[in-house]
């Protein structure tokens, strides 16, 4: 491949999932020899499995408690994350470069007060003036920082705080599609000249209930037993099984990066997402237009880092998919081991993804029933997202060398 001075890099990697926290526990499990282990929270939200954050000293990246408090979950996780990618990327403490630094967000509805939820709801039952009830409490119960932390942007608004990335910024909402969004604005602004180097990434808290029950109610989330990602056919439930993570990463163009001397993990030849109908062949059809940039990879050394759901048909349609674009390249269901991250899900997947090229890994199958081992170390990868309702997206990553 031949290298420009515009070149989309990746400098920094920022990753926590259930597996734990950093880029060493991520190549570990990215380089095992065998089928890892999954790591899921079976009681707690009984009857549904979710895969939990492992333990963090959030204090390694949120030096202020007060900055802490006022976050919920959610939040931490991102700008943990955050921290880690410009950490990496050995921008932590370069006020001048974090000034002029891009950050693109994606995110969700923000954070709920469950307590605040359920008090409403309990009185409710007990009087006819709900209008009157719900601004009580509202007034009442909900402490003003909390309030704050509902809102979307405030993720990217505590990243600038904390961080003191204060160049332009913006905030995509749309499920799994509002983190290829992220990857493919931060992507052309560099490929443009528009930029020079970006802070993009997302997080989500599946350790909610609201969030299992936006998902049980459309009947997407597994109930009772965990099995990897391909294998969910036979479980009660969607097929979903989601899971606390966050996942952030420093692009730069090739010449930005190179100048200061940056370690380089791979680079981004194409990112591209779209949405439509998905009925009549439509989805298939998007999405073999999607993986079209990857045809001339080699099977051998190629990682098809796939961001499916578990849900049955859908994974299914994206499985069968894959192996007829990308006949011999080794597919791995991410999502059985991390759990499903919906905002966060495609910027994890090109975290994973630079770390496997990085590494050279041979990556292990993640569901040894559907997934055959690697000929040869990752030299490429494709990154695939699919929404667990609408849109699609694919990446394109290869070696420096």
């Amino acid at each position: 491949m031949s290298k420009a001075a515009n070149d989309v890099v990746i400098s920094g990697v920022g990753i926590v999932t259930c597996q734990g926290v950093g880029k060493e526990a991520h190549i570990a499990l990215l380089s095992a020899e065998s089928t890892p282990k999954a790591i899921v929270e079976t009681e707690k939200f009984k009857p549904y499995p979710v895969h939990p954050l492992p333990e963090i000293d959030w204090s390694q990246q949120i030096a202020k408690r007060g900055d802490q408090r006022q976050m919920e979950n959610w939040q931490r996780i991102g700008v943990f994350a955050a921290g880690l990618a410009l950490d990496d990327a050995g921008f932590k403490d370069n006020i001048e470069a974090c000034g002029t630094m891009d950050m693109i967000v994606a995110a969700g509805g923000g954070e709920r007060d469950i307590n605040v939820d359920t008090l409403i709801v309990d009185e409710g039952l007990k009087r006819n003036d709900r209008e009157l009830l719900l601004n009580e409490k509202l007034t009442t119960e909900l402490r003003p920082t909390l309030f704050l932390a509902q809102l979307s942007n405030l993720l990217a608004g505590n990243i600038s705080i904390v961080h003191k990335v204060t160049g332009s910024s913006r905030t995509f909402m749309g499920e799994e599609a509002s983190g290829v969004s992220a990857v493919e604005t931060a992507f052309w602004r560099i490929r443009s000249g528009e930029s020079t180097h970006a802070l993009v990434g997302g997080a989500f808290a599946a350790e909610r209930p609201d969030m299992i029950l936006l998902t049980e109610a459309i009947g997407a989330h597994t109930r009772g037993e965990w099995a990897p990602l391909w294998s969910r056919s036979d479980l009660e439930g969607g097929g979903m099984i989601t899971g606390s993570a966050g996942a952030f990463l420093v692009l730069e163009s090739r010449k930005h990066a190179e100048e200061r001397g940056a370690h380089i993990y791979a680079t981004i030849s194409a990112v591209e997402g779209d949405r439509g109908n998905r009925a009549a062949g439509n989805f298939e059809v998007r999405l073999e237009r999607l993986l079209k940039p990857a045809a001339d990879l080699s099977p051998e050394s190629t990682a098809i880092f796939s961001g499916s759901t578990g849900m049955h048909e859908i994974a299914a349609r994206e499985k069968a998919v894959l192996e007829h674009q990308l006949p011999g390249a080794a597919i791995r269901g991410f999502g059985g081991v991390s759990g499903h991250t919906i905002e966060a899900q495609f910027p994890l997947g090109l975290a994973l993804a630079a770390l496997a090229i990085d590494a050279k890994a041979k990556v292990p199958p993640f569901d040894a029933a559907h997934e055959a081992p690697m000929k040869a170390g990752t030299k490429a990868a494709v990154v695939t997202t699919v929404g667990h309702q609408r849109g699609e997206g694919v990446a394109v990553l290869s070696a420096e060398a």
